[in-house]
């Protein structure tokens, strides 16, 4: 069976990350990666990069329009990488797969934890492709990631039918992630509430392990036979535990799958996760909300977990060597750099405009409610993050710049305030 350095074979010889190519469709995406729906009712999506003056590209964006066959649902994401393309370029093109799975598996889990348990999955993936690459690979990334999901008053989607199939994603996961032998990235995202801080686990948490081996196990399980599916390219049915709402609906595509169209009473839920220091900013009546959390080794919180786990800081890196100390990755400082995100949760309201992902290369350059003012009063999403981009390219950044911006429209729930999650551990 191939190895998933094998896998990693389609990486062509250069050295700058490549990003699957945008394309448009009028309304449906089939769950196209990086497809634009021109005339979608819900939200717009714009993005622009740029090297600058770095001699390659190592940033890679992603966006799924209806996610999960659901109308008004979104996966957007940006990864900026570090010592090569590979991590950043592997992560654009299959980080939106391995979530997709991880709902599939457990769709009734809360999804700051699936969030969580994706991560660990893209993080036990990517380090054992570098493993396996006899050193030829060895890059890592940071991650900023969204997740715009439809949700009823309850926080579940019971609009769902049970019965409902949605279609494949392009690009499935490779069959090669899902032998006896290769099923690591599975079972470490199952592991992924474990604490990675100072605290070591209670005696009582010991009379626990082998309920806990035992649950880790079934959902291992569950999160293979996903995956499984998605590389088979057969349909997922998506499961809910409630009955389905009489005012949602479903229509036929002409690729022969259904897309879920909600209520209209549905929620609108952002989930947002990060590693390392890509950001994630809400623009809320005009202000700047910060979603995500800069994972710096000047982080006194960041410094002192990295200390506590035999490593140390210096001039702001990680054992004198990486800025940030958390990524998806560099599996040579995986006891230090870690891949547990941050996690957000926020109910969307008619004030919140727009959404705007970036790499360092932007946020080194411009703060958040700067930012936010720049590209306000600018309705198109593409037009937004390229007058961003320009922005940072006109300031002499010195990193790549990608820029992700998500406009909403149409929002008639009553405003709520953001409510950011415990920080994964």
């Amino acid at each position: 069976m191939p190895s998933v350095f094998q896998m990693s074979s389609r990486f062509t010889e250069s050295p700058n990350a490549r990003s699957k190519s945008i394309t448009a469709a009028d309304l449906e995406t089939y769950g196209v990666l990086n497809r634009h729906s021109t005339n979608h009712p819900t939200f717009q999506v714009g993005v622009s990069e740029d090297k600058g003056s770095r001699r390659t590209m190592e940033d890679a964006h992603s966006f799924v329009v209806d996610f999960d066959s659901i109308r008004g649902q979104g996966f957007f994401a940006v990864f900026d990488g570090h010592a090569g393309k590979h991590a950043a370029e592997w992560c654009g093109s299959h980080f939106h797969e391995y979530l997709l799975a991880a709902i599939r598996a457990s769709p009734t889990m809360p999804i700051p934890d699936l969030l969580n348990q994706t991560f660990h999955a893209v993080d036990a993936s990517i380090s054992r492709m570098c493993e396996e690459s006899d050193g030829k690979i060895h890059s890592g990334c940071t991650a900023v990631t969204a997740f715009l999901r439809l949700e009823d008053a309850s926080g579940q989607q019971s609009f769902v039918s049970p019965a409902v199939e949605s279609p494949p994603i392009e690009s499935p996961v490779s069959s090669s992630l899902l032998g006896e032998d290769e099923s690591a990235a599975a079972s470490s995202a199952v592991s992924s509430n474990e604490s990675i801080g100072p605290e070591s686990p209670s005696e009582d948490s010991k009379s626990k392990k082998k309920k806990k081996s035992k649950k880790k196990s079934l959902s291992s399980s569950r999160i293979r036979k996903a995956l499984r599916s998605l590389a088979s390219g057969s349909s997922a049915k998506v499961t809910s535990p409630t009955s389905i709402s009489p005012t949602g609906s479903r229509k036929s595509t002409a690729s022969g799958g259904t897309i879920t169209i909600p209520p209209d009473d549905h929620r609108r839920v952002l989930y947002s996760a990060n590693a390392g220091d890509a950001r994630g900013v809400l623009c809320r009546g005009g202000k700047a909300v910060r979603l995500t959390y800069d994972h710096k080794g000047s982080d006194k919180q960041e410094a002192k977990r990295i200390t506590d786990a035999g490593g140390f800081v210096m001039s702001g890196r990680v054992n004198g060597v990486l800025a940030v100390t958390r990524s998806l990755g560099d599996s040579s400082m995986k006891e230090f750099v870690v891949g547990a995100p941050y996690t957000t949760e926020t109910e969307l309201c008619e004030e919140d405009e727009f959404l705007i992902l970036a790499c360092d290369g932007l946020w080194d350059i411009i703060n958040d409610q700067a930012a936010v003012e720049l590209v306000r009063d600018i309705d198109d999403a593409q037009v937004a993050s390229e007058k961003l981009l320009k922005h940072a390219l006109s300031e002499h950044t010195t990193d790549n710049v990608t820029v992700l911006v998500v406009r909403f429209k149409h929002l008639s729930s009553p405003p709520a305030e953001p409510e950011p999650a415990i920080q994964s551990a």
